[in-house]
């Protein structure tokens, strides 16, 4: 079973550095492996055989290391933006997109099983299927209620605010082309307001498992921690 994946990889990394002044955030180590090779590692171990690494900054040091795939027993060739064109519109400068395909950032860590999840994005013939994670974010300070007269109804302490975001991970139809206006920048936010302006459906797939991106120094510090303790549950032996 081979199928597609598109990774995103041409960003500049500014949220991580100083880490990232040297190598691009898609070569960043967790343990022995950069972030990008564990993903790849990921993709082939799921029959995703052939891989598009869309890239821009520091393009040379990506494709040095990764090359033609064979190392991986996959193929990956490479999509180069010339300006950059965040998420959804490097999709336009691939013309051999196939029906449906994966689509990610280089520097998730998650377990999520992609298989399945691609398995039954094209069973049921989705447009765009966003795979989503809980995040907790809880208020540092004691939260007051006060109504008009501005006495107090409520109290909160430090309350906890619960939020479905996106893992920087989906499963796309090509059909999705059409929504990409031509030759400039458009991203995963525009295209999920410019679907539901236009009733498209959109599917959500809470994962609840594992999942963190390496985009901030905290996040990348606890993202090597967790692939040394638990690294059976990212990759196969």
């Amino acid at each position: 079973m081979s199928d597609r994946a598109v990774i995103l990889a041409g960003g500049r990394g500014t949220r991580l550095r100083p880490y990232t002044v040297v190598l691009p955030k898609p070569l960043m180590p967790i343990g022995e492996y950069p972030i990008l090779e564990v993903v790849v590692r990921q993709l082939a171990q799921k029959g995703f055989g052939h891989i598009t690494i869309a890239v821009n900054h520091q393009a040379n040091l990506i494709q040095a290391f990764f090359q033609d795939g064979e190392k991986w027993n996959v193929k990956i060739d490479y999509s180069m933006e010339s300006i950059p064109l965040s998420t959804i519109a490097p999709l336009t400068l691939i013309s051999d997109l196939p029906e449906h395909f994966l689509l990610m950032n280089g520097d998730v860590l998650t377990d999520l099983d992609v298989r399945a999840l691609y398995e039954q994005h094209v069973a049921e013939g989705r447009l765009f299927t966003i795979a989503a994670s809980t995040r907790e974010q809880t208020t540092d300070y004691g939260v007051l209620h006060a109504n008009a007269k501005s006495h107090l109804v409520g109290f909160e302490e430090k309350p906890v605010s619960r939020y479905l975001v996106s893992m920087g991970l989906y499963m796309v139809s090509k059909s999705i082309l059409k929504f990409i206006p031509p030759g400039r920048k458009y991203g995963f936010d525009e295209l999920m307001l410019d679907l539901l302006a236009k009733g498209e459906k959109v599917h959500v797939h809470t994962h609840k498992g594992y999942w963190l991106d390496i985009g901030r120094p905290d996040d990348y510090m606890k993202a090597i921690d967790d692939f040394e303790t638990g690294r059976s549950s990212f990759l196969l032996p």
